[in-house]
């Protein structure tokens, strides 16, 4: 309940900042730290809570936001949809990866997640309809009840209101018992196991949140932009 409040009480300081009258580059900046805490928080669950280890993630970020850019390009479809579409496909990727992957020990597993980044990365800019290491570009702002948020300071709002729910999610998901197993994950598996924790479960289950996540800043990064390319998820 005290973390609850504490974010709440961050999320009413953070409603200020917009209105007051602030450099516009402490806007941008509040928005990119806001993209790069919804994978961190992944991070955070997968590396710091379940102790596994993702070289990987900012091709979770890639591919939410180059399914964005091209469906809203190529289709015309709504940002609203195209997140949708975003993390159905980067849960499904997370999914098979997480698989494969968890199985693995040792340096194995960060090698994996090294490869898998790397791969997306010399996919996503070879492919001609992705517009090659060039990209996407004039990507529509995220439309909200007719308005447009083509600015900072309009696109500040939405960014962390998901920020902090997504905080608010995590606080609660490891208050539950597959919180907890995530915990004792980390520790060893045996224990967890003689607990009745299906510990392989679990592992997967952390990986998917923390691509999720990773997915959901890509979606807000390519309308923030309004462009992507495959540098920055290398």
């Amino acid at each position: 309940m005290t973390r609850t409040r504490f974010l709440l009480a961050f999320a009413a300081l953070l409603a200020l900042m917009p209105v007051l009258p602030v450099p516009e580059f402490w806007i941008t900046q509040a928005n990119y730290i806001g993209l790069y805490a919804l994978v961190v928080m992944g991070l955070i669950l997968l590396t710091g809570i379940a102790g596994l280890t993702s070289f990987g993630q900012a091709a979770f970020v890639g591919l939410g936001a180059y399914t964005a850019a091209y469906l809203t390009l190529t289709h015309g479809v709504s940002p609203w949809l195209t997140v949708w579409v975003a993390l159905a496909l980067t849960g499904m990727a997370a999914l098979v990866l997480g698989w494969i992957t968890l199985r693995m020990s040792g340096h194995y597993l960060p090698l994996a997640t090294i490869a898998w980044g790397l791969s997306l990365y010399y996919l996503l800019g070879n492919i001609d309809a992705l517009g090659k290491y060039d990209g996407l570009l004039g990507i529509a702002p995220i439309g909200f009840f007719g308005i447009d948020l083509n600015t900072g300071r309009k696109f500040f709002y939405l960014l962390w209101i998901i920020v902090v729910l997504a905080a608010i999610a995590i606080t609660h998901l490891l208050d539950s018992r597959s919180g907890r197993a995530m915990r004792a994950v980390k520790g060893g598996t045996t224990m967890a196991e003689a607990m009745g924790v299906n510990t392989f479960r679990i592992k997967v289950t952390a990986f998917v949140l923390a691509a999720l996540l990773a997915s959901v800043s890509g979606w807000l990064f390519a309308h923030f932009q309004r462009t992507v390319n495959p540098s920055p998820f290398g």
